[in-house]
């Protein structure tokens, strides 16, 4: 698309050369893009602003930016620029004239459950017959909808499109986007009803994707659905099916030795019966809405009928873990299409980027698009190019045959013919993506290069924490910035990872207990700037160099520091001050704010870019009294500061606690840290827990009636037992107190008690109560069904205690859903 052409739909004002073209819209500045043909949208949002990152990206390259009109654009005199009332409307209004240019029927797939599901199964039973698309993973909001759109094609005859939304009237744009030929709604629940009057108000909302659709497909065993689309819309053909009369389709299942067996029958013509291995009620649902739509877009039913059997679940995991040889592995193993593989690219260029590692793709034969072979794989050769990728191992006939002539690229056949030829001494300091259809298995690829074969592992959904970040956040200002404590390997969770998700997230500060972890932090490229709450003089020059601010807490402290500073140079240091409130810990006296103001004018060389104190007890309602003491202190001591030094600086006291319970007080900034994880100081807090640690049973054992189990014979049994070995002990951080049924753990959904004390490296559970425990079953101590917080409770600590104490053997594997 040329500049003028889409200055024209965006209704923009164009400076700079107008003749310009693009094909690649960048939304997002972390991405690699290819500088000739890309367009940075830069969008706004509550707690983000892209045009923040125009002069980055202007410095790598791209000349072509979309902003709001009043940006300044003369620092960019290289640059052409379409300036706009709303960014986000432009990218809309240029992937809504790409839509009508389009010779491909769209189906928009609408609900608050299973749309994703519904939408790769489709695609599964549908793309060997018919060249399609599908939105990438869960790109279903006012910017991913669009994006999803623009992938669509000139061969493209099916798109895919997943739409979902959270707020009143967004629907209405998403439909001026895609304009479906067809819809499917799939089942609504209660996602995103704090922002509806109703739960009819929501459903009126969705059905606006369907106002100028052909063709609607709903589940009419939803009654309030159903009646809903049949009262709303008109002008559409309604495709309904139910497991009781009075629908187009009539569905029934039973299960069977092979599965589960879905029959469906249309009018009186004949049953088509359906086997697949998904089972539950839900699969059976979603798989249903998929098969209805294949047989009415005119996939033949025999060979519907061979495909649902191969239908694999969708994982919606992207897991990161530690390999052999200084290499970090993705595992993106559940499904390979062209439009998957993309997403999954950028996140191999952002894990090449953070110690320079060579990056790597193991890629299988790719998910059939109804694409002839050889242009898909012109197409992936153009991606591996685009995103720098350093090193192709392909692996099955097709990517073989098509992509041989590729430099440096190796092939095999199989993965038993990667696996002989092949080992972990192929491989040195790479960041590798494995991308494989299911059948071919990768997960042996993932176990001969993951250096840890221990199965006792944490679990840290990344998902989730964003998620923490935003329900935080939604107590703040737009202007209160955000400071996330990552001490203590980020609360037992892994320090870069961590902080490396704050970054993306926009948080504005990050905390450190010492200045090694905050060396450690910028080692691994971490900028954000990072406070040191516990600076030690011997580590001032450390500190200097790698740009490290120090809490300040003492005079003497206070007088090292600027002498150290003297010593390098420079004419001025960032420095954060401490007041003590209550802790009575560290930090000057509120009343010597004024005396602290005369020597920092009198050093000369520090500038106080925050003032802080910490809260004795936000969480508790019984003590508020003393809190607002507390806070009140602290603003007089700011005051007095501030006036006497002539400037204003940050100040903060808020932690996790006192943001939910106190966020009149939240002033310039605030300190995030065990909320991230998931605790919370309230009631019905949408918090999400975040790390779940598992392990497994490594041998079950028959116990008879009056034996002991563990040292000291702590815990005698009543009754003819079994009993589990798990392969994790206190040393790994599961505390002694929960010894001898203090604590429990999970295995097949049921609780099991811990039996007898807890050894080093070891402990056992009484899993007498459930059924057919075996060995290498799960075994999850915490979790989203059982939190951290449950277990710290039992022993009378706190979450903290618990996090922190996992050990480092315990390998930590990032996840996103």
């Amino acid at each position: 698309m040329t500049i003028s052409d889409a200055a024209k739909i965006c209704h923009a004002c164009v400076v700079g050369d107008a003749d310009r073209s693009f094909s690649e819209i960048v939304t997002d500045s972390r991405r690699l893009f290819v500088a000739d043909r890309a367009i940075f949208i830069a969008l706004h949002g509550e707690r983000h602003d892209g045009e923040n990152y125009v002069a980055d990206l202007y410095s790598r390259g791209m000349r072509l930016f979309v902003c709001q009109r009043g940006f300044e654009t003369s620092a960019f005199p290289e640059a052409t620029f379409l300036l706009v009332d709303s960014p986000i409307a432009a990218l809309q209004a240029i992937a809504a004239d790409h839509r009508r240019q389009s010779q491909a029927r769209v189906v928009a797939i609408c609900g608050s459950n299973g749309k994703t599901i519904v939408k790769e199964w489709l695609s599964q039973i549908i793309a060997g017959d018919i060249p399609t698309i599908r939105s990438p993973r869960s790109y279903n909001s006012q910017v991913g909808v669009p994006l999803s759109i623009l992938k669509i094609e000139p061969e493209t005859r099916l798109a895919i499109i997943e739409a979902g939304i959270s707020m009143p009237d967004e629907m209405a744009k998403l439909e001026s986007v895609v304009r479906p030929d067809d819809v499917i709604f799939t089942n609504i629940g209660q996602a995103h009803q704090e922002s509806f009057p109703s739960f009819e108000a929501k459903l009126s909302e969705k059905i606006n994707m369907a106002a100028r659709a052909k063709r609607v497909f709903f589940c009419a065993d939803h009654s309030e659905i159903a009646a809903a689309i049949r009262n709303r819309i008109s002008g559409a053909e309604l495709i309904s099916w139910s497991c009781e009369a009075g629908a187009t389709y009539r569905v029934a299942t039973t299960t069977s030795p092979e599965g589960l067996q879905i029959t469906i029958r249309k009018g009186d013509k004949a049953a088509m019966t359906f086997t697949s291995r998904q089972t539950d009620s839900i699969s059976s649902e979603n798989l249903t809405h998929a098969i209805v739509y294949a047989i009415e877009t005119g996939i033949a039913p025999e060979a519907i009928a061979t495909r649902v059997p191969t239908i694999e679940s969708v994982g919606m995991r992207l897991e990161q873990k530690e390999g052999h040889n200084g290499c970090t592995i993705i595992d993106d193993a559940y499904n390979a299409d062209i439009t998957s593989l993309e997403v999954a690219l950028d996140m191999l260029y952002v894990m090449g980027g953070r110690r320079r590692l060579t990056r790597t793709l193991i890629l299988s034969d790719l998910q059939q698009t109804g694409m002839p072979d050889a242009l898909l794989y012109f197409r992936v050769g153009q991606l591996l190019t685009d995103k720098q990728v350093d090193r192709l191992i392909g692996i099955g006939p097709k990517i073989s045959a098509n992509m041989a002539g590729r430099a440096g690229a190796q092939f095999f056949e199989s993965t038993d013919d990667f696996l002989r030829h092949m080992s972990t001494a192929d491989f040195h300091d790479e960041a590798i993506l494995l991308k494989g259809q299911r059948s071919f298995r990768f997960e042996r690829i993932t176990t001969m290069l993951e250096s840890l074969r221990n199965r006792t592992v944490m679990e840290i959904n990344m998902t989730a924490l964003a998620s923490n970040i935003a329900y935080f956040r939604h107590f703040l200002r737009p202007e209160t910035k955000l400071l996330a404590m990552v001490k203590a390997y980020s609360y037992g969770t892994g320090s870069f990872e961590i902080a490396k998700l704050m970054q993306q997230q926009g948080v504005d500060y990050l905390g450190v207990a010492f200045a090694d972890e905050g060396y450690d932090l910028r080692e691994a490229g971490i900028s954000l700037p990072i406070v040191v709450m516990n600076p030690e003089v011997h580590s001032f020059d450390l500190m200097l160099k790698y740009d490290l601010e120090p809490q300040m807490y003492s005079a003497e402290v206070l007088q090292a520091y600027s002498e150290a500073v003297r010593k390098t140079g420079q004419s001025s240091a960032p420095v954060h001050i401490k007041f003590n409130t209550g802790m009575n810990r560290s930090g000057f006296e509120t009343d010597e704010a004024a005396a602290l103001a005369e020597m920092l004018k009198s050093l000369g060389n520090l500038t106080v870019v925050s003032a802080f104190s910490h809260l004795v007890e936000s969480e508790d309602n019984t003590k508020d009294e003393a809190t607002l003491r507390q806070i009140s202190d602290f603003r007089a001591a700011c005051e007095t500061l501030s006036n006497s030094l002539g400037y204003k600086f940050i100040r903060h006291i808020l932690n996790s606690a006192g943001i939910e319970r106190f966020p009149n007080h939240q002033m310039e900034m605030v300190r995030l840290g065990i909320g991230l994880y998931g605790v919370s100081a309230i009631d019905n807090s949408r918090l999400q827990n975040v790390a779940t640690l598992k392990s497994y049973v490594a041998r079950v054992r028959r116990v008879t009636a009056g034996q002991t189990v563990g040292y000291n014979r702590r815990t005698v049994l009543n009754r003819d037992s079994l009993i589990a070995v798990v392969p994790i002990g206190y040393a790994d951080g599961i505390d002694r107190r929960l010894s001898n049924g203090t604590g429990r753990v999970r295995i097949r959904g049921q609780y099991a008690p811990i039996a007898g004390n807890v050894c080093m490296d070891i402990c056992m559970v009484d899993v007498t109560d459930i059924p057919d425990v075996t060995a290498g079953d799960t075994v999850e101590l915490f979790g989203d069904a059982d939190p951290v917080w449950n277990m710290s409770s039992r022993i009378g600590t706190i979450p903290y205690e618990i996090l922190t104490g996992i050990g480092r053997r315990i390998k930590r594997v990032y996840f996103v859903e």
